[in-house]
């Protein structure tokens, strides 16, 4: 008997079209498997680059009081007897310092020096009772800027280990040539602290600097109310 043949059946070739089909799907899910699994790493490098960026672009300001534009003014800084008992350099600093820096950013016409205002304040102690009228004319000034501290601290209360140095403060603008020179207008209340973390002690920093660079930014934020500015865009302050 003779073996049947054995019939072997042959797949029938692939076209071309098909092949190209099949490898243009691959590589598309190849592509698409690439961007799930690194996707994100590649976005999150851009993401920083952009916030490291923003961060380090100023932000302009404009200024909330511009009514120191040709005229003249003094710059009266108030605290209580406690604040100043406690620290006696902060009112003569802010006085000082917020006075040169308005004369140098505005385009005031002149001005009262600030060791000039304490020597004043010194000199007349009754000038508390004076209206901001009466005040205004006995200096010679047109304006007067008025920073009333209500608060200068660097420790919370009871605890003199870690500094939380807290500074508030309200601004208000006397029009001592307007039609009512009493009146105050502005009325800005600002608050600042430093460290802005907590728990930095005394081993950490110095007293001097905490006093010394919470009153800085006491004075910035003072100043800036008058005057076009930059600030940072993540400012802690």
């Amino acid at each position: 008997m003779t073996a049947p043949e054995m019939t072997i059946q042959q797949s029938s070739p692939v076209p071309v079209r098909a092949r190209r089909r099949a490898f243009t799907l691959a590589g598309s899910l190849g592509l698409g498997l690439f961007a799930l699994l690194g996707g994100c790493n590649l976005v999150a490098p851009i993401g920083g680059v952009m916030e490291n960026i923003k961060r380090d672009t100023p932000v302009e300001v404009l200024a909330e009081y511009e009514g120191l534009s040709g005229k003249s003014f003094a710059v009266v800084v108030l605290a209580d007897r406690v604040i100043q008992a406690e620290y006696p350099e902060v009112v003569a600093r802010l006085t000082v310092e917020i006075a040169e820096r308005l004369k140098r950013e505005t385009l005031a016409t002149a001005y009262v020096p600030g060791k000039r205002m304490l020597q004043y304040q010194f000199d007349n102690p009754r000038w508390v009772s004076l209206s901001p009228g009466e005040l205004g004319k006995a200096l010679g000034v047109q304006r007067l800027v008025y920073v009333e501290l209500l608060d200068y601290r660097l420790n919370d209360p009871g605890n003199a280990y870690l500094w939380k140095g807290i500074a508030r403060a309200t601004v208000s603008v006397a029009e001592v040539d307007g039609a009512s020179p009493d009146d105050l207008v502005l009325r800005k209340p600002l608050n600042v602290r430093y460290p802005d973390d907590d728990g930095y002690g005394q081993q950490d920093m110095q007293r001097v600097l905490v006093n010394t660079e919470l009153s800085r930014r006491m004075i910035d934020r003072v100043s800036w109310l008058f005057y076009k500015h930059e600030e940072k865009y993540d400012s802690k302050y």
